[in-house]
């Protein structure tokens, strides 16, 4: 039957998390798994900590593109790959691994999939969810306040001055990319349905 691969991006907080939550448990115990770009930011084990504090985690140069890339064919092929564990405590590459087994579907999941060329000529279909700043800085204040303990005034410093210019100099540009372009994320149930429906033909699921 072969591989199918769907890329699903978009900006921080834009609810790109949200829509692959949606369709991994819409498809739970079917051949279908999550490969997420967060997972390959680089290793900077070569840099201080205080260097490492300074990495601007939303500009392409903090990916290791080459080794997604790799890793994705390998997944494409029908091959297992050793997933690299990113400490974000540590700021740098863990030294341990995950093992990802290849599925029939494969969901790719991260804010610059389409950026590169490369990565998304991989891509058969290219989902780009599309969500306002302000909506954006919302979520993740609550987030990094909520779950990582930093105050509201850096987070919101680190948006306006890092986030915000990276995501429309880098990221909102790959939108031409995008086969389709779902607003409201997971809420917006038609873009979904129109996913999981196309799924659900490639795995013969009747539903």
């Amino acid at each position: 039957m072969g591989r199918i691969v769907i890329g699903v991006t978009g900006g921080s907080g834009s609810g790109k998390s949200s829509i692959s939550k949606a369709i991994m448990e819409h498809f739970s115990g079917y051949s279908v798994t999550l490969f997420a770009q967060d997972s390959y930011y680089k290793d900077q084990s070569q840099l201080t900590y205080e260097e490492r504090l300074k990495t601007n985690y939303d500009h392409p140069d903090a990916f290791d593109n080459e080794l997604f890339y790799e890793h994705l064919k390998q997944l494409i092929a029908g091959e297992a790959i050793e997933k690299p564990v990113y400490d974000y405590k540590k700021h740098t590459r863990s030294s341990a691994t995950e093992k990802q087994v290849p599925q029939s579907v494969i969901i790719v999941e991260g804010i610059l999939i389409l950026y590169d060329r490369a990565i998304r000529d991989l891509l058969d279909i290219k989902v780009y969810v599309d969500t306002d700043d302000d909506i954006r800085l919302a979520r993740r204040v609550q987030r990094d306040v909520l779950e990582r303990g930093r105050s509201v005034e850096s987070v919101i410093r680190q948006y306006v001055d890092v986030v915000k210019p990276m995501h429309h100099q880098f990221i909102d540009p790959t939108k031409r990319y995008a086969d389709v372009i779902i607003p409201e994320e997971a809420y917006n149930l038609v873009g979904l349905d129109l996913i999981t429906t196309k799924i659900s033909t490639f795995l013969n699921i009747k539903e």
